[in-house]
């Protein structure tokens, strides 16, 4: 049976997933500034993707739940 989380637990985790983004979306921006070969573009994507993917499966989020924050960030101008 799944643990219920209580709202301190939720907004911990939240935060913790939303500095883990934050940090993957700075290495990738630094990354692609740094990329003077177009063609590594791809490769910095998959392992952006597969970094998201990761803090899905860690924290238990469906792809709507991520949409939406990611939604909610980008509304807020939180990220760019």
């Amino acid at each position: 049976m799944p643990r219920t989380m209580d709202e301190r637990e939720k907004l911990r985790k939240f935060r913790e997933l939303d500095d883990a983004f934050a940090q993957a979306l700075r290495e990738m921006d630094g990354d692609s500034r740094s990329a003077s070969n177009p063609s590594e573009e791809p490769a910095a994507r998959a392992d952006f993707e597969m970094r998201v993917q990761g803090l899905m499966d860690e924290y238990a989020l469906s792809q709507t739940c991520v949409y939406k924050m990611l939604s909610t960030l980008l509304e807020h101008k939180k990220i760019l």
